[in-house]
């Protein structure tokens, strides 16, 4: 299983072999090598450190598991980060969030923190084509440094899910995912859902949001994917379609761009098998215009598709 899984990275590194970007990549899932692979990278978590994850929506089972992030966690003497969601469910409201939370054993292994709790802030973006500055939950601001600890999947209305959805609507606040969805329409959850026909200005959204949480921390941000339990639906979707992928590994970068393509690229690089099956997902990402974010967040400046694989073993 691990040939394949090497071969699936090296046939997706291929064509960019000679590119800047350092994409470090385990086929291995577990609590260790999450610590292993944010050792590689070599940017070391200091001060107050966020680890923005999904804590995933009621009924969903394919979210990153606290015991599977706990030692990376404790690592970093990290506080698990989130902010509410702009559509119904059980996280639309800081009550019904923090029993998910409960629900799903974050809180009685962490410190975590609903940033936009009591209240959101904005921080600047450099690409104002749509959005003229991106919110966020203020207690973003209590914070010197940010792991973005992601789960790949897709998404049902952005195609995927990686570093690029987890730094953009992750860390908006719920007025400020309606922002980025609408493609700067709206700045409140109210109606929300009746103003995203702009499926390219809402994933441009994301990439502008993206580089802005970039931004803010500078030098003080990492991004892990972790490819595991991958299905065509987000951790926001309750009840997700099934999985019909095999797990793949964890990847890292300093770079989200090169990060989010390393996954696209391996996802669409599978040869499909008996329990491996990549056409749903490369459906969904297909038919969402999915690698339009990664596209224009290159164009944009945040980063580049181009990267070379550096195995951790």
């Amino acid at each position: 299983m691990r040939k394949v899984l090497l071969s699936l990275v090296a046939a997706a590194a291929s064509c960019v072999a000679f590119g800047q970007s350092k994409v470090y990549f385990t086929s291995d899932i577990s609590a260790e090598s999450l610590v292993r692979i944010y050792e590689a990278v070599g940017r070391k978590a200091e001060g107050r450190v966020a680890v923005k994850i999904s804590t995933g929506e009621a009924g969903n089972p394919n979210y990153l598991k606290p015991t599977l992030i706990k030692a990376l966690v404790d690592t970093v003497h990290g506080t698990i980060v989130e902010c509410n969601t702009a559509y119904g469910g059980r996280r639309n409201t800081a009550a019904a969030h923090w029993e998910t939370i409960r629900e799903h054993g974050f809180d009685s292994l962490f410190a975590v923190d609903l940033m936009d709790e009591d209240g959101e802030m904005r921080i600047p973006v450099r690409d104002r084509k749509h959005l003229k500055y991106d919110i966020v939950g203020d207690h973003l601001a209590r914070y010197d440094f940010m792991i973005n600890l992601a789960h790949f999947k897709g998404h049902p209305m952005g195609g995927l899910g990686g570093a690029l959805k987890n730094a953009s609507i992750g860390v908006a606040s719920a007025n400020g995912k309606a922002y980025i969805h609408t493609a700067g329409y709206q700045e409140k959850v109210e109606g929300l859902w009746e103003h995203v026909d702009n499926q390219d200005g809402f994933l441009e959204s994301m990439a502008a949001a993206a580089q802005a949480v970039d931004d803010y921390f500078g030098d003080k941000i990492l991004y892990i994917n972790v490819m595991n339990n991958m299905t065509v639906d987000c951790d926001c979707v309750s009840k997700p379609e099934p999985v019909k992928l095999k797990d793949v590994g964890i990847l890292a970068s300093t770079d989200p761009v090169a990060l989010d393509q390393a996954c696209v690229d391996i996802i669409f690089n599978i040869k499909p098998s008996a329990g491996n099956d990549n056409k749903p997902l490369m459906e969904r990402i297909n038919s969402r215009h999915g690698t339009h974010t990664i596209d224009y967040a290159e164009k944009i400046g945040l980063g580049s598709k181009k990267y070379t694989i550096v195995e951790v073993k």
